[in-house]
C-alpha cells in the first residue's frame, strides 16, 4: 500500500520534473526566436552589409584620420585602435536589440506571440541570441579588415579566439540594456534615439581610441571607471601585451553584472507591457 510519504515523493519528482521540462522548453522557444531574427538578414541582407560597413568605415576614419595625430603610444596606432573598435562594433550593435523589439511591439507580432504557449522570457532571449550572432559575425568582419591595414594577434591564437569571444559576451551584456529600453518606450524612433544617448558617451568617454591620460583629469575618472575601457583594455592586452588578469576580471564582473541586473528588468518590463 502506498503511504502519504510515498505520494509526496511522487508529486516532489513530478514538480521537479515539470520545473526542468519548463526550462527546457524556454530554451527551445528562444532558439526557435532567434532563427527567426536571424532570417530576417536572409531575406533583407542590406541589413547586415550596413551594420557591417559602418565599423569598417569608422575603422578606416579614425586609422588615417587620427593615427597620424596620436603619438606616443607603446604600439602602432592601428593595433592599438582594433581593440577598441571592436568594442565599439558590439557597442553601436548592441543598439539594434532595442529597435527591434520595439519594432516588433509596435507592429503587433508581440501580441501573437503573447497568445502562443511560449515563455515570456524567449522573446527577449531570442532577439539578443540573435544580435549576438550578429555582432559575432561583425567583429569577424573587422578582425579581417584589420588584418588588412597591418593588425596582427601578437600573442598566439588562443589569445585571438579569446578577444572575440569576449568581445561578443560583452556585446551580449549591452544588447540586455537595449532590451530593457526597447520594451520601455513607445516606438521604434524612441528606441533609436534613446538606445544611442548612452552608448555614446560611454564609447568616445573611454580608452577605446584615445590613451585616458590624455583626457583632462574630472574626465579620467570617468574613463577609467568605464566599462568600455576596462573591456577595451582587456582586449589590448590580449592582442599587444600586458598585465591581463585584473581586466578580464573587471570585464567579467561587467558581464555578469550587466546581465544579472537588465535581463531580469527587461523581463519584468516586457510582462507589464500592455
Amino acid at each position: 500500500m502506498p503511504t502519504i510519504s510515498d505520494d509526496e515523493s511522487a508529486k516532489s519528482k513530478i514538480q521537479r520534473f515539470s520545473v526542468e521540462e519548463i526550462h527546457l522548453y524556454a530554451v527551445s522557444d528562444a532558439i526557435v526566436l532567434a532563427k527567426r531574427n536571424l532570417m530576417r538578414y536572409v531575406r533583407l541582407p542590406s541589413l547586415l552589409v550596413f551594420s557591417t560597413i559602418q565599423p569598417v568605415i569608422f575603422l578606416l576614419l579614425f586609422t588615417y584620420v587620427f593615427g597620424g595625430a596620436v603619438r606616443g603610444l607603446h604600439t602602432t596606432y592601428v593595433e592599438f585602435l582594433i581593440p577598441g573598435i571592436l568594442v565599439q562594433t558590439v557597442a553601436f550593435g548592441s543598439a539594434q536589440t532595442g529597435i527591434g523589439l520595439a519594432e516588433d511591439l509596435q507592429s503587433g507580432i508581440i501580441d501573437r506571440f503573447r497568445s502562443l504557449p511560449m515563455a515570456r522570457s524567449a522573446v527577449l532571449a531570442g532577439r539578443t541570441l540573435a544580435d549576438t550572432m550578429r555582432n559575432l559575425f561583425v567583429v569577424l568582419i573587422m578582425v579581417s579588415a584589420g588584418y588588412v591595414i597591418g593588425f596582427r594577434f601578437q600573442h598566439g591564437i588562443f589569445n585571438a579566439v579569446l578577444v572575440v569571444v569576449l568581445a561578443v559576451l560583452f556585446g551580449f551584456a549591452l544588447s540586455w540594456i537595449s532590451a530593457f529600453i526597447g520594451v520601455s518606450v513607445k516606438n521604434s524612433e524612441s528606441a533609436n534615439v534613446a538606445g544611442f544617448i548612452w552608448i555614446f558617451p560611454l564609447t568616445f568617454a573611454s580608452g577605446a581610441f584615445v590613451p585616458v591620460s590624455t583626457m583632462p583629469s574630472w574626465l579620467q575618472v570617468f574613463a577609467n571607471a568605464n566599462p568600455i575601457t576596462n573591456s577595451v583594455d582587456a582586449l589590448r592586452a590580449l592582442t599587444v601585451g600586458g598585465p591581463v588578469g585584473d581586466y578580464l576580471i573587471y570585464t567579467a564582473m561587467w558581464i555578469v553584472g550587466l546581465v544579472s541586473v537588465f535581463a531580469p528588468l527587461a523581463i519584468w518590463r516586457y510582462k507589464i507591457r500592455s
